[in-house]
């Protein structure tokens, strides 16, 4: 109720937002955890090929954040919106039809570069139209966000039962109501009002140095939080075996559920004790303590398999209640290190950066798990992981310090085209201002 409450007290254009995040992720998970198994199975591709199959698919999307959010902020928000919605349908759509290993890809590659279309516009959208209120925006976001995740795996694995392609023109559908609902229901807004060289655009935000900092240090709590898809799985498969797929679907419930029932509480939490600066360092000391209960009961040789399975749960909920302290206050300083200005562009260049930290820290823990396996030492991976979440936190804390002296002027004018007050933007140092009891995050009032 807490959260329906948060809901209704944004405008109209938040809500649909919201709405629309939760149909993408339905309709991107009831296919996309499946996809694999359909080429390897019923099309009997190779694993090579299946691997470049997924492998274009994470590229299009991860390599053309920048490309997306740069065109989200001159083009306007909402054009970028239904566009990637509109490219995910015809891609869904050719993977009913598609059986050739060219055809696969150019399908891939429709439904990653639709994410680097409308996933910087979604995020600058939003933190635009709920100007002061961003972080609890947010926070209502990732409520529909995990939701989706949530219910899109459930929804997929039932149309399983009649055939891939089932489930392929499901998500096909969902994503076609979406584009209409988009074109339909939401307002435009325009990105930026200047028109100077791209290139100098993304000159400068290289150029930012604390967000750039920023951004890498935070690709260390991606690498944390992106082991419900990698490390967490392989350890239900050691200690489920042949019920590992069941092990694997609690995971990931345990993570929606926490997720969804404890967003917004959380974020409000956090927000009253630290503020958002060190609201965000402590949420990823969070993610980093999650993995403990694994490396105290590493697997189920020694402590049997209740142990172990109640350590693998137990971590997966701490995981995903660091995930969510995290994810509001991290949107919210990427909007204020960007001044208010490409904001889109920002998320675009954030993104790609931290799409590269996924990339190579989960190469880097598949084959040290891996060996550490072979080795006999599992417990070395999760405290590796912990010490990956100690060092982000030092990073993360370092990249939005105050800087002595240095006192940056907000223009008089923000470049986007909402109305006055739209756009409060935080210096670096407000990050770490003391904590003042913040209004309810469930008002309903402007």
């Amino acid at each position: 109720m807490r959260t329906l409450r948060a809901f209704a007290g944004f405008d109209t254009p938040a809500r649909l937002l919201m709405i629309n995040q939760f149909g993408i992720n339905l309709g991107f998970y009831m296919l996309m955890p499946y996809l694999a198994g359909y080429l390897s199975g019923p099309l009997g591709l190779a694993a090579w090929a299946v691997g470049l199959v997924l492998g274009v698919r994470n590229f299009s999307q991860q390599g053309m954040f920048l490309l997306g959010g740069t065109l989200a902020d001159r083009l306007g928000y909402k054009p970028l919106i239904v566009a990637g919605c509109v490219l995910r349908t015809a891609g869904f759509a050719a993977l009913i039809f598609a059986t050739s290993l060219p055809m696969l890809l150019i399908a891939s590659a429709a439904t990653g570069f639709a994410g680097a279309l409308f996933n910087p516009a979604v995020r600058a959208y939003l933190a635009a139209e709920a100007g002061d209120r961003r972080v609890e925006a947010f926070a209502v976001f990732n409520v529909f966000y995990q939701a989706g995740i949530l219910a899109g795996p459930l929804l997929g694995i039932a149309l399983l039962g009649l055939d891939f392609r089932w489930t392929a023109a499901a998500a096909a559908v969902v994503f076609a109501v979406l584009s209409v609902a988009q074109l339909c229901a939401l307002p435009q807004r325009k990105g930026v009002t200047t028109t100077g060289s791209v290139l100098t655009e993304w000159r400068a935000i290289a150029g930012n140095r604390r967000f750039v900092a920023f951004a890498v240090a935070m690709g260390g709590s991606y690498v944390l939080s992106f082991q419900v898809y990698l490390a967490l799985p392989l350890q239900a498969d050691s200690i489920a075996g042949a019920g590992a797929q069941v092990l694997t679907a609690l995971i990931f419930v345990v993570s929606g559920v926490v997720a969804v029932a404890g967003q917004v509480r959380i974020t409000a939490w956090f927000r009253a004790r630290w503020g958002i600066g060190r609201g965000l360092v402590l949420g990823v000391g969070v993610l980093a303590t999650a993995f403990l209960p694994l490396a105290l009961v590493p697997g189920p040789a020694r402590f049997g398999p209740v142990a172990a399975t109640v350590a693998l749960l137990l971590a997966a909920a701490v995981l995903a209640v660091g995930t969510a302290a995290v994810f509001p206050f991290e949107m919210d300083t990427v909007v204020s290190m960007a001044d208010g200005k490409l904001v889109a562009t920002h998320y675009g260049f954030y993104n790609t950066i931290v799409g590269v930290a996924i990339l190579a820290g989960n190469l880097v823990t598949g084959a040290v798990l891996g060996a550490a396996r072979a080795a006999g030492a599992d417990r070395l991976v999760w405290v590796g992981l912990m010490l990956i979440g100690a060092v982000t936190a030092v990073a993360v804390h370092r990249a939005i310090r105050p800087v002595p002296g240095r006192h940056r002027q907000h223009p008089a004018q923000p470049l986007h085209t909402a109305a006055p007050g739209r756009w409060p933007v935080r210096s670096g140092g407000d990050l770490w201002a003391e904590p003042t009891r913040p209004p309810r995050i469930d008002q309903t009032s402007r």
